[in-house]
């Protein structure tokens, strides 16, 4: 059983836990996050969820990603998430998140960081959580999401996500 703390519509925490999986109370919300790797090449290490998922299976997603854990931040579920999906040590320390993306329910703290192309060869997939992982470019993964082979983020999300992987804010400076 997995648990995890449950906000208000400002993002405060209530003191109040909520089991995963079970219906939320209504004006309740859960964090969850989402990592995308990014190698030198501009590609992202994309990963194929396992087909026993209830949510999405069998269908490609980013890097990693999952719910925040009762007294988890953002910062360190994204890097258990990684940890436990992809096998990746990776280091968040001082960075914020590139983007927040509300959901109804919840909110979705989004972190982009690079790794090395050859971070590949250490993976350890999850097996009950990720069948697969590669690297693949913007124009690969639109083509899987058309395809109906990738989760079904909008086209804009998803080139948004490569727009942004190299700096903060909406200005490019």
């Amino acid at each position: 059983m997995e648990l995890c703390d449950l906000y208000d519509e400002n993002r405060i925490p209530t003191g109040e836990t909520h089991e995963r999986g079970e219906r939320l109370p209504q004006g309740k919300y859960r964090l969850v996050v989402h990592v995308c790797l990014f190698n030198e090449r501009n590609e992202m290490l994309i990963q194929l969820r396992a087909k026993e998922k209830r949510a999405w299976p069998d269908l490609w997603d980013v890097s990693a990603g999952g719910c925040a854990q009762c007294g988890e931040d953002s910062r360190s579920a994204a890097v258990r998430e990684t940890r436990e999906e992809l096998g990746l040590q990776i280091d968040l320390a001082g960075k914020r998140p590139h983007l927040t993306c509300n959901f109804p329910g919840g909110f979705d703290d989004i972190y982009l960081t690079q790794i090395r192309s050859d971070s590949i060869k250490r993976l350890r997939l999850q097996a009950d959580e990720v069948r697969d992982a590669r690297w693949a470019s913007e124009k690969e993964i639109l083509g899987l999401r058309s395809a109906g082979k990738f989760i079904p983020y909008r086209r804009g999300f998803i080139e948004l996500l490569f727009s942004i992987r190299e700096g903060f804010g909406s200005i490019c400076v």
